[in-house]
């Protein structure tokens, strides 16, 4: 039998995982930590789907956590294959699943300090330990070039755009019946005519099914100018003495943010000695897509040319040590600071929130998409009062959310990427998105003309 089996992401936009099976050879495209609140989190706890010393490989579609970041109890697990993904995801996938192994284990000892977890010993998720171990594992390809998993079983990377090195995924194998199939995954599916990297490259054959994501299938971004809207809140927050504080992604969203202070260090509208990037993983992703100069867009690559990188070491305040972070707290003059994580779930953005948010000279920006269950979407929804560490924070702040900046591509791109595939699928299945956002999509692209598209449920098994 040849099948496709849903692990995750299904009604979310946490947790990507499916499993595909040819007898008793099966990989999994991605697999990614749940997000949110504390019930979606215990998903990551739950024993797996299948006995991890089965699996043959993992073929990742990017670095973020989603997609990620239970990797590292994958191969605690006994998982001993080859964790594929693209060339220059190799580096950011290492930051990134390190930084979580560091996380977990400093979020254990925290709630077991301070006595809130809901465990009586709190254990991480997993260790740096597993971390470091799962990173012997990256086995990087090139984007285009074809990689056999087993006889027969053959995949291929296409620019997604989303993130640095993001990639859709194209599987070619025999289904149970011994036709040639070709399927899409179509990872996330980044922005069109937007700084830094390149536009999304769906393959040029036909595919005989898609699996897409949907994060904003039920709307398009605002026609923002980024510019625009952090001169506006930043030039008010600083006139009343105030902090910007902007939870930030630190694979992506963080180097786009740094783009467009760039461009207002340039008008003379942002004094550079003001803008703070606090988190490590942040500075180490952004040297690694300043050196990625292969991915670059034009535009960035024609300011590099010109000698103003806006990517570039010199041009913020750089916050490397927790001392440096801390001494954040007895700033008195305004400032921009620009902390992981991008929903505010952890991170040293949580330390400056729990500090700032009473304080109404501050403004919080958001300038990504907020999942369901995390403190992000509590605040972007109004909340009073958050949790922290244990404790009920007010919230006097100025909250505001940015659309423009996210890395996603809206209902109108994703509808732009589909119909730039050479011909329909003959099956679409819907994921990573929340059920609002699936239905609009499905509703939209049988408008378009095309099958009407399966939204899975966490469980769903379908031929290959």
């Amino acid at each position: 039998m040849a099948d496709v089996r849903f692990l995750g992401a299904c009604g979310t936009v946490t947790g990507s995982a499916t499993l595909l099976s040819w007898g008793e050879t099966r990989f999994v495209v991605d697999f990614g930590l749940y997000q949110g609140d504390e019930e979606a989190k215990l998903n990551n706890r739950r024993p797996l789907a299948f006995p991890a010393h089965e699996l043959d490989a993992v073929v990742l579609t990017h670095a973020h956590l989603d997609h990620t970041g239970l990797l590292p109890r994958l191969v605690a697990e006994g998982f001993q294959g080859p964790i594929y993904c693209t060339k220059v995801s190799r580096g950011l996938v290492s930051l990134i699943l390190e930084d979580a192994g560091k996380l977990q284990e400093e979020a254990a000892r925290y709630a077991h300090k301070k006595g809130y977890s809901r465990w009586p010993i709190p254990k991480p998720l997993y260790t740096s330990a597993d971390a470091r171990r799962t990173l012997r594992q990256l086995t990087p390809v090139p984007f285009g070039e074809e990689r056999e998993i087993r006889s027969g079983i053959r995949f291929r990377y296409h620019r997604a755009g989303h993130l640095l090195g993001a990639a859709s995924v194209e599987v070619r194998a025999k289904d149970s019946h011994g036709q040639p199939r070709r399927w899409l995954f179509s990872g996330d599916v980044g922005r069109y005519d937007t700084p830094i990297l390149k536009d999304p490259e769906p393959p040029e054959e036909p595919v005989d099914s898609l699996v897409l994501e949907s994060t904003y299938g039920d709307r398009d971004h605002d026609a923002t100018e980024p510019e625009k809207g952090f001169r506006e809140v930043i030039r008010k927050t600083f006139q009343r003495g105030g902090f910007v504080i902007i939870p930030s992604f630190a694979l992506g969203r963080t180097q786009e943010v740094l783009y467009h202070l760039s461009a207002l260090v340039d008008d003379g509208d942002l004094d550079p000695d003001d803008v703070f990037l606090d988190s490590p993983m942040a500075l180490a992703a952004t040297d690694l897509y300043d050196r990625a100069t292969a991915e670059h867009d034009e535009d960035l690559a024609e300011l590099v040319r010109q000698g103003n990188d806006p990517l570039g070491a010199g041009h913020f305040q750089r916050c490397r040590s927790v001392e440096q972070s801390k001494a954040l707290n007895q700033r008195q003059r305004p400032a921009v600071v620009v902390a992981a994580s991008g929903m505010a779930t952890g991170g040293r953005v949580v330390h400056h929130l729990k500090r700032r948010l009473g304080d109404p000279r501050t403004s919080v920006v958001f300038v990504g998409y907020q999942a369901a269950g995390t403190r992000g979407r509590a605040l972007v929804n109004g909340a009073h009062y958050v949790a922290i560490h244990g404790e009920e924070v007010p919230v006097r702040a100025e909250i505001r959310q940015l659309h423009g900046l996210s890395a996603h591509g809206d209902r109108r791109e994703l509808l732009r990427w589909c119909g730039s595939l050479a011909a329909p699928p003959s099956r679409v299945f819907l994921n990573h998105g929340e059920d609002p956002a699936r239905k609009a999509l499905a509703a939209a692209l049988e408008e378009m003309g095309w099958p009407r598209p399966v939204l899975p449920a966490v469980g769903t098994e379908v031929p290959f």
